[in-house]
């Protein structure tokens, strides 16, 4: 509709003669100023140097002549707005459409043709799952999901550090404490490896003896020359791999085949790429290099072509690839294997210096890439209560946190009549949601103010709310099976704000993509489920002497279809009672 009512303006500027400018259409925040409002003539006035109220009132004159019958008027208001108002033919219409449509309600087809890939979790083997990775993750998913919902071909891509001093830390804590216990979970095994790093990694930080040690062991984890290490390492990699698969299936995140990236190929990758590209000290402005030497090491002087960069080291005096290297051997590699026509990138924001730097020297090597290049980045979560620790008093993990959103949904429905089975399973559906929710619900790049118990309300601004009123519609769509509707199919002439809200669904998925922001998704479904319980709560639905019982029924099943894809889109499950 938005896109219909463009070309009637600019159809109307023609006549008119007036040059086209760059003008808004947005909803307004009151329903009483319309459907749709545009500052068109306040836009035009400027140029033309006129009263933009009377130049309203010209260009609403032309729209009048040629309106379509999904628009039943068009005011004018304020100093210049143009404000059109939707017919409840369109409302009714739509309403059919997302019948109709069902899961394919809501797509698009912008990026049809294209092939997007786009990268995120990037946990570290032998490393805890961290909140970080938590946050990457729903992020990643979600975006995902908006790219699919908009015809592109995607590609889930996740790349893990399985190289590096961390490991060089973990495998230290291990030689030292010894192996785990064979019969130990896997999640178990991976949190005694994650112990061992952390106390690997104080000691690094502490004792000057222990961190060469720990320098020697991650040379000898490049180069596999010891039969001890190299046992460990295989054995803590594929522990803390498989560990991290049982978060994602929690998580519902399946990344593509073939695209699970790892430092230790990206390494070698990466290093021949920096090689072939350096320089001799003398620098890399006179040669054409992009890198050149600096005291025993391979670096990248940033801030010679922008002075908001800095420079960076590539390959380390030991003569080790750093990150930057790998990730100019991933870079390459992702576009090589799939050619993608735009390569999304989500980590947190501290790395967001570090990324253009790199970013800026594959453009140098591949000057095609640059645009097809995107870094994304979020914010930190900080907790409401201060607290830095799980329920249980251990260091806050993603997994933890997943563990004890969980726990806390399902202390609140133990007076619930169920089976323990299916409250276990309700938690799970319920905890993940109110974790993602709390992510997504933020613009990106703010910092996440996470509370606890507002995370696991089912009121209010929370993934449970969104999935309990989604339930709530269900449950009145289950009731009225048998409720004969055959007398009862009038049109009513009122038009609801939730009829309002409904058909801007393509419209919210639309701007997600182009601002790659998924939080536009969840700001749309919190309104979207408070205008249903406020329908809800003013309409006696299933009554016998209600003669619009067969629209307000597909209303609700309209309601509860775009809840259905809007929650897919960020990644939330609809468990089938709460």
């Amino acid at each position: 509709m938005k896109d219909q009512i463009e070309k009637l303006i600019g159809g109307a500027l023609k006549t008119l003669d007036i040059e086209e400018s760059n003008f808004s259409i947005e909803h307004p925040e009151d329903f009483k100023n319309g459907d749709y409002s545009t500052n068109v003539a306040m836009v035009c006035a400027k140029s033309l140097k006129t009263n933009p109220r009377e130049l309203a009132e010209k260009i609403k004159v032309e729209l009048e002549k040629n309106l379509p019958k999904e628009i039943s008027k068009v005011e004018t208001a304020g100093p210049g707005f143009i404000n059109f108002y939707l017919s409840r033919e369109f409302f009714t219409d739509n309403v059919a459409e997302i019948l109709n449509k069902k899961s394919d309600w809501g797509k698009n087809e912008i990026l049809k043709g294209k092939k997007i890939m786009v990268e995120y979790t990037d946990p570290n083997p032998f490393k805890p799952f961290h909140i970080g990775h938590l946050m990457t993750n729903a992020i990643g998913e979600s975006l995902s999901r908006v790219v699919e919902f908009s015809n592109a071909e995607t590609v889930r891509a996740n790349y893990q550090g399985d190289v590096g001093p961390h490991v060089a830390k973990a495998i230290y804590g291990i030689m030292k404490k010894g192996m785990p216990e064979e019969n130990m979970k896997v999640s178990e095994k991976a949190h005694y490896i994650g112990v061992c790093y952390t106390e690997g990694s104080n000691l690094y930080d502490t004792d000057e003896n222990i961190k060469k040690e720990i320098e020697v062991i991650n040379k000898k984890v490049y180069d596999k020359t010891d039969e001890e290490i190299n046992k460990i390492y295989d054995w803590g990699r594929e522990v803390t791999l498989e560990a991290f698969e049982e978060i994602y299936k929690l998580l519902g995140t399946k990344f593509s085949d073939g695209c699970y990236f790892f430092e230790s190929a990206m390494a070698p990758i990466g290093e021949k790429i920096v090689r072939e590209n350096t320089a001799g000290a003398e620098g890399n402005r006179s040669t054409g290099k992009v890198f050149s030497e600096s005291d025993g090491a391979i670096v990248f002087h940033g801030e010679e072509y922008d002075k908001k960069l800095h420079t960076r080291v590539f390959i380390n005096s030991q003569g080790l690839p750093t990150y930057e290297t790998k990730e100019i051997g991933l870079t390459v590699t992702k576009f090589e294997k799939e050619n993608p026509d735009l390569s999304i990138v989500v980590t947190a924001t501290e790395q967001a210096e570090y990324m253009k730097v790199v970013s800026k020297a594959i453009s140098l090597i591949h000057p095609d890439y640059e645009s097809r290049m995107k870094h994304i980045t979020h914010g930190m979560m900080r907790f409401a209560d201060g607290k830095m620790s799980s329920r249980k008093g251990n260091v806050i993990t993603g997994e933890s946190l997943l563990r004890d959103s969980m726990d806390m949904v399902l202390e609140k429905m133990k007076e619930r009549e169920m089976e323990d089975g299916e409250k276990e399973k309700i938690s799970e559906v319920v905890g993940v949601s109110a974790l993602k929710y709390s992510i997504l619900k933020s613009s990106l790049g703010s910092d996440i103010i996470y509370d606890r118990e507002k995370s696991v309300s089912f009121e209010g601004d929370s993934g449970p709310y969104l999935q309990y009123t989604a339930v709530r519609a269900n449950s009145i769509l289950n009731k009225a099976k048998d409720f004969n509707t055959d007398d009862k199919k009038e049109i009513p002439g009122e038009i609801t704000d939730l009829e309002k809200y409904l058909y801007q669904l393509g419209e919210v998925v639309e701007h997600s993509y182009e601002k790659l922001e998924p939080h536009h998704v969840a700001t749309y479904l919190t309104k979207l489920a408070s205008e249903f319980n406020a329908f809800y709560g003013n309409t006696q639905i299933l009554k016998d002497d209600n003669k619009f019982a067969k629209y307000h029924l597909d209303l609700i099943k309209a309601f509860y279809q775009t809840m259905q894809n809007g929650l897919w889109l960020l990644g939330i499950e609809i468990p089938e009672r709460m």
